[in-house]
């Protein structure tokens, strides 16, 4: 069946096309009763104003884009993206605008879809992820002067409004932890080096260890698990191999979780495991893998929030997330030989419930 068009509720109505442009955009030029006419046959019809048309009217497309810069099987399997897509559309539709989502293959090609997207009037602001080192999409974006929101740290906006969590804060929890259960060797498998929280996760890593007095591996990897499971072998086959690894991600941890009991060490008696970024893998697995959770959908809708102002000529302000939480499940423990690190357990242990940085005593070297 043929969608309704202006013509048709003209010609039902017994009026010009333009008066019935007057009449659903609230326009003067036709008198009450005709417009409470043509609204009706307009409601009868079914009739509703194409997107391309609104945007020729008033100049908006009533869209946001996300462009991803990742394989696609890659993505299917990280929940952080669905979390994040679930709080930007759940914020998004609420204000009926649409989410105009796609993966692209190179940074290059994400670019040319920016500035396609900014000309065709296709978008009114666009969300960025994966903020990486030197990264050219803020140039262009500034230069484009269009709207946008980055995930990630202002120290690499390039002044573009900021959505970013506390990565070091939240280094510095995890370290605490795992030193209060009396671990001395420490090993962080991280993300891609070109990524801005790669860069600042490893900074903390290395430095809030150094302040304990802890030894700190930190080795660089892909967010896939085949990477993750490479990375944990080599860990625990070194000559020291650590008692405690952190993982930049879930999917990360769980590979590790897998790779160490291929190779015989057990979890959590030889090796504690902890995941960046909570999720279910993190409770179905056996043991269970204690992990850092943020409430990505709440940033999310957060982001969309900001985005909606900008694109309305608002001025906005970075956004910090509500600092991470630490879940103690089963993948973590004391080490087998628990050795003095000089800390008074910061910590207090207590299955099954969410530590938060309210709730610790930090010690001097963490002050």
């Amino acid at each position: 069946m043929k969608r309704p068009t202006i013509a048709d509720i003209a010609s039902r109505a017994g009026v010009t096309k333009a008066a019935v442009s007057f009449a659903l955009n609230g326009q003067p030029g036709v008198s009450a009763e005709t417009r409470a006419r043509i609204l009706a046959i307009a409601s009868e019809l079914g009739f509703q104003p194409s997107s391309a048309a609104r945007s020729l009217s008033d100049g908006r497309a009533a869209a946001f884009g996300l462009v991803i810069d990742r394989p696609a099987r890659i993505l299917g399997i990280e929940p952080v993206f669905m979390q994040l897509i679930a709080g930007l559309q759940a914020e998004l539709s609420r204000n009926q605008i649409a989410l105009l989502f796609t993966i692209v293959e190179d940074q290059a090609a994400e670019i040319e879809l920016y500035r396609t997207w900014w000309a065709q009037r296709r978008v009114d602001g666009i969300f960025v992820v994966d903020l990486q080192l030197r990264d050219r999409r803020v140039t262009v974006l500034r230069d484009l002067r269009m709207p946008a929101i980055v995930f990630g740290s202002p120290r690499g906006s390039g002044g573009l409004t900021a959505v970013w969590p506390d990565d070091v804060a939240a280094t510095r929890t995890v370290i605490e932890y795992l030193a209060g259960l009396g671990h001395r060797r420490l090993a962080r498998v991280g993300g891609p080096a070109r990524y801005w929280h790669t860069r600042i996760r490893d900074d903390a890593f290395r430095t809030v260890a150094g302040q304990a007095g802890l030894d700190a591996a930190v080795v660089g990897s892909e967010h896939a698990s085949e990477h993750g499971a490479f990375a944990t072998r080599n860990l625990l086959t070194s000559a020291e191999p650590p008692t405690a690894i952190v993982y930049d991600n879930d999917v990360l941890a769980v590979a590790g979780l897998s790779a160490a009991k291929q190779i015989g060490v057990e979890v959590p008696n030889q090796l504690s495991i902890v995941a960046w970024d909570d999720s279910a893998l993190c409770e179905i697995v056996h043991p269970s893998i204690t992990a850092l959770s943020r409430d990505i959908a709440a940033s999310g809708a957060e982001a969309a929030r900001r985005l909606l102002a900008l694109a309305a000529g608002s001025e906005v302000a970075d956004f910090l997330e509500r600092p991470a939480v630490l879940t103690e499940r089963g993948s973590a423990a004391g080490p087998a030989r628990p050795a003095s690190c000089g800390l008074d357990h910061p910590i207090r242990r207590d299955p099954g419930a969410e530590l938060t940085p309210a709730r610790r005593k930090s010690p001097s070297w963490l002050a």
